[in-house]
């Protein structure tokens, strides 16, 4: 009889298989154990790594979610920009392209070309250091992104740890999507729940679900993940794109199947053509194909322009597009008083969809298209959450149009219309008691990021408000068990559960507490800016301007909104209210260490933490964590490959240090 495996032994195959029934699962769609083998697997591992702490490794499936939650994301300065692409509508257009690049090249060059699906997702940077994942960024302005390590951890589709012999070195970028399936799953299990306000589309709701604050909830979320190129490899030479995605299948990393190696230019129109007639049989939403030269050799000959490359195009599927009448245009109120014209519509299919409306955004947009109830017009749905009115047949028109007015009056309370600003294109109603404005506002206090009370939803919300219950943000801490369960489809653990969610957030921080009061042009990173400075309501609503610009990232616009809004009268009785009912959020002061008082900038890879963890410990010890550079900037740490920041700390004389000197920063 053979002698059972050693532990490590086991927790190594045990890793090995899960990894395995990973891909097979999330990248091929081809399982071949059950859920329940499955997990028995993974339960044997956990065990042992419980019983063997000495063998449990960073990269291991059980380590998908861990840490805490997250009160930011620190930024990632990618070292090569990701770069957008220029747009090609037909093929003509990508017989342009192709005709400028080959002006780019020698005589003899004869390009080859990959035809990938343009997939509607986020774009997101794995940084792989020995085959292991450390790092994971958004792409933001294609300069800088956000760190989101903790949470591409979870995702099953991308691989902890690349398997053969990978670069010592390598990034890899790639889009994070949900299939339409998984999509329609999850809002229909959203409505079983009875929660509103569901995500508005599969990408929406992918970017929502990768910049979760709490890991855990992203790792509930049907996320998937596709490579399409790199940012940067070490220790390899590529001379062929497709020879690179074919690797990257190797290592475990998963690349679509539909992409397409093209030896002649025909093949590529034909390839598009395909893409294009199958749209709608992809699992996941395309709004186009990009077409790449595959020889990197000739990519680099080609180079970039100042936003994009010049050796790939983007070909954009043409957008669906419906005639249809336009029956009246409403008026919606936002949260914040803004005043949206919508045109309804004749019901028409568009996109997979029926549409019965379409925004028009704002009267400059109206002025525009010059569009009037009446009129026969295009709609367009390409991607877009709501359809949009793209022109107006105007050789359709009889003389019997009505032109659509400017609103003189809010169409939800009467009041008085303006524009709020110069410049703004906006027109506002100017009530702060209107009940429009009231709706939005409540259900943005109840935001996860602001309040978080669960139950909260339109529904209650609309229902509250009809039975004149609450007349303001502060009401909703007023409601009683009696009055929810009149509400229709409450029941006695409905209502007890709202309940319980509108005591806890009794608790909430002034950070929260600020955010969800929805003061214009004070975002969720600004409220906390701003609480941790003042730390109390009544300290913050009697900063004057000078105070409120001193903040370090707060400027006059800011510090304008700040201002005015706590001096209106109706926003100081409604804070009375809020402390009559106990109700008086404060800022834990932040904590004081051997940092206090000093601003930190990190640069370049770190090693011994991630960005966000450095941050914190920052901040932990009485220090500041800033974005960049300045003469205010006590020291900045750096990593490998620190670029800019480097740079310019080292030309205004700013200490650099090492990661180990700021440990010993962290410990003094």
């Amino acid at each position: 009889m053979s002698a059972a495996p050693s532990p490590r032994a086991e927790i190594e195959e045990l890793r090995r298989a899960i990894r395995r029934h990973d891909r097979l699962y999330h990248n091929d769609d081809a399982p071949e154990i059950s859920d329940r083998a499955y997990d028995a697997l993974f339960a044997r591992l956990k065990a042992l790594e419980e019983e063997h702490p000495d063998l449990q490794s960073p990269d291991s499936p059980t380590r998908r979610v861990g840490g805490g939650v997250s009160n930011d994301f620190a930024s990632v300065r990618h070292a090569v920009p990701m770069l957008s692409l220029d747009n090609t509508y037909d093929a003509e257009d990508l017989v342009a392209w192709r005709d400028r690049a080959q002006k780019g090249l020698a005589a003899g060059d004869a390009p080859h070309f990959v035809v990938e699906l343009k997939i509607d997702g986020l774009g997101l940077a794995l940084l792989y250091e020995d085959g292991v994942l450390t790092r994971a960024a958004t792409r933001g302005d294609g300069e800088t992104g956000e760190d989101v390590t903790a949470n591409a951890r979870t995702i099953r589709a991308i691989p902890l740890r690349l398997e053969g012999t990978p670069p010592r070195r390598l990034e890899v970028r790639g889009e994070v999507y949900v299939s339409r399936r998984d999509f329609d799953r999850y809002v229909k299990t959203l409505a079983e729940r009875g929660e509103d306000a569901p995500p508005a589309n599969p990408r929406n709701f992918a970017a929502g679900s990768l910049r979760q604050k709490d890991p855990t909830v992203t790792a509930r979320r049907p996320l998937r993940y596709y490579v399409h190129s790199y940012g940067a490899v070490e220790g390899r030479v590529y001379e062929s794109h497709h020879q690179f995605l074919e690797d990257c299948r190797a290592w475990g990393l998963p690349v679509d199947p539909e992409t397409r190696l093209c030896r002649a230019f025909d093949e590529v129109l034909r390839t598009c053509r395909t893409f294009e007639k199958k749209r709608d049989a992809w699992p996941f939403d395309a709004d186009g194909a990009v077409v790449k030269i595959d020889q990197i050799p000739l990519q680099r000959r080609l180079g970039f322009t100042f936003r994009s490359p010049r050796w790939a195009v983007a070909y954009k599927f043409p957008g669906a597009r419906a005639l249809t009448r336009v029956r009246a245009v409403d008026m919606s109120v936002g949260r914040t008083g803004a005043v949206t014209p919508v045109a309804k519509l004749d019901p028409v299919a568009c996109g997979g969809v029926t549409i019965a409306s379409a925004s028009l955004f704002n009267f400059d947009e109206v002025r525009r298209l010059d569009v009037r109830v009446g009129d026969w017009v295009w709609i367009e749905r390409a991607g877009e959450v709501i359809p949009r009115v793209v022109e107006v047949v105007e050789s359709k028109r009889t003389g019997a149009e009505t032109p659509v007015t400017l609103p003189v009056a809010c169409p939800a309370c009467g009041g008085s219309t303006a524009k709020s600003k110069e410049g703004e294109v906006v027109y506002r109603c100017q009530n702060p008691a209107c009940p429009a404005q009231l709706e939005k506002s409540l259900l943005h206090f109840a935001s996860r990021d602001a309040m978080d009370i669960r139950g909260l939803g339109e529904a209650v919300v609309q229902g509250t408000l009809a039975k004149n219950w609450v007349r303001d943000l502060a009401d909703v801490f007023t409601l009683t068990r009696d009055q929810l369960l009149i509400l229709e489809g409450f029941k006695g653990k409905k209502a007890d559960n709202l309940l319980a969610a509108l005591a806890d957030a009794r608790g909430r921080s002034l950070a929260r507490f600020l955010h969800g009061l929805g003061v214009r042009d004070v975002g969720e990173k600004g409220a906390r800016l701003l609480a941790e400075r003042f730390g109390s309501l009544d300290a913050l609503a009697a900063a004057e301007k000078g105070e409120l610009e001193s903040i370090h990232e707060v400027g006059p616009v800011v510090a304008e909104s700040v201002h005015g809004y706590f001096r209106q009268p109706a926003v100081r009785a409604l804070l009375a209210k809020f402390k009559g009912l106990g109700i008086d959020p404060r800022e834990a002061p932040r904590p004081t260490g051997p940092l206090t008082g000093k601003t930190v900038v990190f640069t370049g890879t770190l090693s011994r933490f991630s960005r966000a963890e450095a941050e914190r410990l920052v901040r932990e010890r009485g220090g500041n964590a800033a974005p960049s550079v300045s003469k205010a900037t006590d020291f900045v740490v750096a990593g490998a490959d620190a670029g800019s920041k480097r740079a310019r700390a080292e030309k205004l004389g700013v200490p650099i240090l090492t990661e180990e000197e700021f440990e010993k920063r962290l410990r003094l």
